[in-house]
């Protein structure tokens, strides 16, 4: 055998930088990759949410229920956004997430801090994510005394004793003891269904074009829409047994609470099965073979479990990435599903988020019908 050649050496390690060069679509996410990464790492994950969307019931209003709410808009962790009219109003918006954070002031408050009754206000949080608000209920410690330090002053100063002469009432809804996997537990399920379903559906339709096989079946009088709604068939089944298991292993493992309707869970994951199926497809006709389907569907999940809520707040990133996470159906399915197992959501609650996912699946099957038609073509 002859010795070690230089010369055939660097003729395999060009022939594989033409190969690179030439795949255009492997070369573009060894770029793209490092680069959404590091923006997502750098810029959008924060678990230090600030701005809380936050709502008043206002039963009284003086010069200290007002320095009470300008105090919490000082601290930086909450955002009011607006005034209810009723604690009826104020347990939907919590329900349906408009906001994190209500503060109920009762109509009796002033009058019985003057007669140094020590009156109390509540603070109700959405605590189905406990890092979401486990710094601003923190930052709530300390300020009912230093405000009570500067309001009263002067003839009020015998009101004002070593501790504040009211009281801050935090009562943590749906998630308490602020258990982590009651919010992780469910988002898995998503996270689960996004991977697997894309996944396969990608892999099957380009393991189809590979041998050959799909280019026959379209030869038939067999419709395009057909083909593909039939294909995907096994594959919602194979979603909805997945789960189950996931639901299953959730109760029984993780103890976390049912507290909605089975059958609305059985329809929301439906729902967001059919989202990511159509994505899957819609992937595979960008796919030329097996190996970049299955980077395209690293370079889809990734977004996904970063940007849609399941391992930071999505509260807590900047504008521009909740933006990019409104577009992703599992931030939709997220909600839905944490919803209807925490905070036991009815329909009335749960459509602001059913409709994005039906709207998502709609355009981008319409997508993937358009070009899986181009590329058998």
């Amino acid at each position: 055998m002859s010795a070690f050649s230089f010369a055939r050496w660097w003729s395999i390690v060009v022939k594989e930088f033409l190969q690179l060069r030439r795949d255009r679509l492997t070369f573009a996410m060894m770029v793209g990759i490092p680069i959404v990464q590091l923006l997502l790492f750098g810029y959008a994950i924060n678990a230090d949410p600030k701005n809380l969307p936050t709502a008043v019931v206002v039963g009284d209003a003086s010069e200290f229920t007002r320095s009470f709410l300008a105090a919490l808009g000082h601290t930086g962790y909450f955002r009011l956004v607006s005034t209810l009219p009723d604690e009826r109003s104020a347990a939907a918006a919590l329900a349906e997430g408009q906001v994190q954070f209500v503060v109920s002031i009762p109509a009796d408050f002033t009058s019985k801090l003057l007669r140094g009754e020590h009156p109390a206000l509540l603070i109700e949080a959405d605590a189905t994510d406990p890092s979401a608000t486990a710094n601003a209920i923190a930052a709530l410690s300390q300020m009912g005394q230093g405000i009570a330090q500067r309001d009263l002053d002067g003839p009020l100063a015998s009101l004002a004793p070593a501790r504040a002469p009211y009281e801050v009432r935090v009562h943590r809804l749906y998630n308490p003891e602020g258990v982590t996997q009651y919010n992780i537990v469910p988002g898995l399920m998503g996270v689960i269904l996004s991977m697997t379903m894309v996944l396969l559906t990608g892999l099957a339709i380009t393991r189809e074009r590979e041998r050959g096989t799909m280019e026959n079946l379209l030869a038939t009088p067999v419709r395009p829409l057909e083909v593909m709604s039939g294909k995907l068939v096994p594959y919602v089944l194979i979603g909805l047994v997945q789960s189950a298991i996931i639901l299953a292993a959730a109760r029984a493992v993780f103890n976390v609470p049912m507290a909605g309707s089975l059958a609305a869970v059985c329809i929301a994951a439906l729902l967001f099965i059919a989202a990511t199926l159509t994505v899957g497809i819609t992937l595979s006709s960008f796919a030329a073979n097996q190996l970049q389907a299955m980077q395209l569907t690293f370079f889809y999940f990734l977004p996904n479990i970063l940007l849609s809520g399941f391992m930071f707040p999505f509260r807590g990133m900047p504008e521009w990435a909740q933006t990019i996470g409104n577009l992703l159906p599992l931030t939709y399915f997220n909600r839905l599903i944490r919803g209807i197992l925490l905070k036991g959501n009815g329909w009335e609650a749960l459509w602001p988020d059913v409709w994005p996912l039906l709207v998502f699946t709609a355009v981008v099957m319409s997508a993937g019908l358009l070009f899986y038609r181009r590329t058998l073509d």
